[in-house]
């Protein structure tokens, strides 16, 4: 009979730790310098901090992946319990994912130009006579393709914002769909000034201006987002995210 009741003792523990237990959860994203990146054997960067912040805040272990951007995003679209970063939020996606919050600071888009170059773009329909360099599904070349822009025509995709900066140093493409933040970031690294290199020749102003977000694929169970929603405000409440904001910029 002791020997029963501790088999059902044991049973009990096990059947609650399952419950309560947290689901296991990956963590995908690409390089895109100063908000995520691959340095010293990690995945680092401002937005990376946040999320690894919200991970110990609620108490979730997390594998965080670095990836180039289509594969992640195709992951975390068509997996469970993978959360994306630092993904914009658009009318397109609105419907496709599980939006959790802000992990990044406000930034814009731009269709950038060498300054030499002097191209002159009075509206959008004036960048369908030159080469882009995009980065491969993500949002700008998302946008761009639905106002008429052809990739292989126009649209020159690639893994890398870096190897698009360097193709359009190279003369191979005219323009770079590119963030503020990231775009500037890459050519002080390279040792020049952004104002004396690049040209903001056109904003692509109806992608916002403010931060990307993180956010699961529609297979991720409502309550695990939840979770995630409530440790980002946390977060944010408990002046991490200001810290860490100050930290990288």
């Amino acid at each position: 009979m002791k020997k029963l009741r501790l088999l059902l003792w044991v049973g009990l523990i096990c059947l609650a730790t399952t419950v309560n237990a947290a689901p296991t959860v990956t963590c995908v994203t690409e390089e895109n310098r100063p908000v995520n990146f691959w340095e010293n054997g990690k995945v680092t960067g401002f937005s990376a901090e946040v999320v690894e912040a919200v991970l110990k805040e609620i108490d979730v272990r997390a594998d965080i992946q670095m990836m180039p951007w289509a594969r992640a995003y195709a992951t975390a679209l068509h997996g469970e319990n993978v959360l994306i970063f630092s993904i914009m939020r658009t009318p397109e996606r609105e419907h496709l994912f599980k939006w959790v919050g802000v992990v990044s600071p406000p930034d814009s888009s731009y269709l950038f130009a060498l300054r030499g170059r002097k191209l002159k773009l009075d509206n959008l329909g004036d960048a369908l006579n030159y080469n882009i360099a995009t980065i491969n599904g993500d949002a700008r070349e998302q946008y761009l393709e639905s106002k008429g822009f052809v990739k292989g025509r126009q649209l020159h995709g690639n893994a890398q914002p870096k190897t698009n900066y360097e193709k359009l140093k190279l003369g191979r493409v005219d323009l770079w769909a590119m963030s503020d933040i990231v775009a500037t970031d890459i050519v002080r690294r390279e040792g020049s000034d952004p104002s004396q290199v690049l040209v903001r020749a056109l904003q692509l102003t109806e992608l916002g201006s403010g931060g990307s977000y993180m956010a699961f694929g529609p297979r991720t169970d409502d309550l695990l987002v939840e979770r995630f929603r409530k440790g980002l405000e946390a977060v944010k409440a408990n002046g991490t995210f200001a810290a860490l904001q100050k930290k990288w910029f």
